[in-house]
C-alpha cells in the first residue's frame, strides 16, 4: 500500500471516529467519548505525518470531502459538548446552593426554637 492510498484510508478511519464520537455523545456516552478522543487526536496527528504526493488530485479532492464531513461532526459534537457543560455548571450550581442550605439548618437541628430566639441567634 503506498502513502497515498494509506493516507486516504486514515482520512476515511477519521471520519468512521468522528462519526462514533457524535454517536456516544448523542447518547450520552460521555465518558465513552473521553476514551475515544485520545484516539481521535493520534490519528489526527499521523494523518499529518503522511501527506499527499504532487499529482495525487484526484486522492486530494477525496479527502477534502471526507475532511468536510469530519468537520461538519465535529461542529456538532462542540454544540452537544457545550449543552453538556451548561449541564454541568447548572449542577453544581444547585449543589453549592444545597450545601448552603445544609449549613445554614444545619446549625439549627436537634434545637427547638421559641418565638423571639430566631432574633437572639442572629445576634
Amino acid at each position: 500500500m503506498n502513502d497515498s492510498s494509506l493516507s486516504l484510508k486514515k482520512w476515511h478511519s477519521l471520519y468512521a471516529l468522528s462519526r462514533t464520537m457524535l454517536s456516544l455523545a448523542q447518547s450520552g456516552k460521555w465518558d465513552e467519548l473521553i476514551e475515544q478522543e485520545v484516539a481521535y487526536v493520534t490519528l489526527v496527528e499521523d494523518i499529518s505525518r503522511i501527506p499527499f504526493p504532487p499529482g495525487s488530485h484526484m486522492l486530494q479532492d477525496q479527502a477534502q470531502v471526507v475532511l468536510a464531513k469530519v468537520l461538519e461532526n465535529e461542529v456538532e459534537l462542540k454544540q452537544l459538548l457545550q449543552e453538556r457543560m451548561s449541564e454541568l455548571q447548572g449542577l453544581i450550581s444547585r449543589t453549592g446552593k444545597q450545601k448552603n442550605l445544609n449549613i445554614a439548618y444545619g446549625r439549627l437541628s436537634g434545637n427547638i426554637l421559641f418565638p423571639g430566639e430566631i432574633n437572639e441567634m442572629n445576634q
